[in-house]
């Protein structure tokens, strides 16, 4: 699948700068054009491999390229005001070779936060390629802030793509570690997942072909429904030689018991793409459309163990639009992607509401009372002196 990624804000950013360099170690060759689009200069002057002229400045006049200080309000302002800035970077975009735009954000701070459901609504308006959003939320721990901000963004920016892919850093940071360790760790889970599935059906010259093909438009067909998306991954590593490794299990050509074992091998996998750490967790019952991607070495991969994990997938989230394939590549491991979409039963999303009502109540309050202060502060002097004007 070719993809246009326009990264908003910080978070946006350096997630669209991690899949430049994991196209590059791969050669998936998913990023078509990459921009960056940011209110604060220095987040734009740390990326790596997004091109400086790709690298858009907004809001200038305003935050004099300082940021707009987690004020979601003011990043949507910026965005409108400055939209003709970033059409100007669009422009240079290849669209007749694009299949798709991927908005990517973080929802917790303010740029990207504010500025993505605007940019959303702008393509949507003018092309007539889908738009899709990839939005970030933050950990629970980040502030009431971060909360609230997140909360609106997401209501917002659900209602302006055609499908929101959403991943939750809550489900994902650890205990004990550093920040900026702790980000880059989450990057790389977010690229690899969304790298696996996006990548299916990628064929160049001399690679090899799937029996099954996921192409883009098994892809386009399963995020249509619009709603909200959540990714499951799992993989396997290969053992390449000796007869009871994972080449003799996968082959699945030896004989029965050796097709049997590829086939529940392939299973389990699926299972535990679905069933484990998705990238928002979520009860996968009552998901409207599902796709399966099982990646990995030709030998490796077996139609009758996938066809068997989309099967269990149709039966776990009781939809009748699920599609399923195999993206040969050679790696040293076999993998399942599972894309659920239309998810309903996200208790995080509740949560995450919850809080930032909560939160909205709370800075209400203490706005109230601030002013309060004051008057009680300054009242008692007014009787006797004269203000200066």
């Amino acid at each position: 699948m070719k993809l246009a990624m326009i990264g908003f804000g910080q978070a946006g950013g350096k997630i669209v700068d991690k899949f430049i360099e994991y196209d590059e170690l791969t050669g998936s060759n998913i990023v078509r054009s990459a921009i960056a689009v940011n209110t604060a200069k220095a987040d734009l002057m740390g990326l790596e491999h997004i091109p400086e002229d790709n690298r858009v400045l907004i809001g200038q006049a305003r935050v004099k390229g300082h940021g707009v200080g987690a004020d979601n309000e003011l990043g949507a302002e910026i965005a409108e005001e400055d939209i003709d800035e970033v059409q100007g970077a669009i422009d240079n975009i290849p669209v007749h070779e694009i299949d798709a735009f991927l908005v990517v954000a973080g929802l917790g701070g303010g740029t990207g936060s504010g500025g993505s459901p605007v940019l959303a609504k702008h393509l949507k308006r003018i092309y007539t390629e889908p738009v899709y959003g990839l939005g970030v939320l933050p950990g629970s721990d980040e502030g009431g802030i971060y909360t609230l901000n997140a909360a609106r963004s997401f209501q917002t920016f659900v209602r302006e793509v055609d499908n929101l892919l959403v991943f939750d850093n809550d489900a994902w940071r650890k205990t004990g570690e550093s920040v900026e360790g702790g980000y880059e760790e989450i990057n790389d889970e977010i690229v690899r997942r969304f790298g696996v599935l996006f990548g299916a059906g990628e064929v160049g010259s001399g690679d090899n072909v799937a029996e099954s093909v996921v192409d883009s438009s098994e892809i386009i067909n399963t995020l249509s429904g619009g709603g909200v998306s959540t990714v499951g991954y799992d993989a396997e590593g290969v053992e390449t030689t000796g007869s009871g490794g994972l080449l003799s299990r996968f082959k699945g050509d030896e004989d029965n018991i050796e097709s049997a074992n590829t086939t529940n091998r392939i299973t389990s996998l699926v299972r535990k793409a679905a069933l484990g750490r998705l990238t928002l967790p979520c009860e996968i019952e009552g998901a409207e459309r599902a796709l399966l991607v099982v990646s990995g070495p030709p030998k490796h991969l077996n139609r009758k163990g996938i066809e068997r994990g989309r099967k269990w997938l149709e039966d776990q989230t009781g939809s009748m639009e699920v599609r399923g394939g195999d993206y040969p590549i050679d790696e040293p491991n076999v993998a399942a992607a599972v894309l659920l979409s239309g998810v309903h039963n996200v208790p995080r999303i509740k949560e995450l509401q919850q809080i930032a009502i909560e939160a909205q109540e709370n800075i209400d309050e203490i706005q109230d009372e601030s002013e309060e202060n004051l008057e009680a502060l300054v009242e008692d002097d007014e009787d006797e002196l004269d203000p200066l004007f």
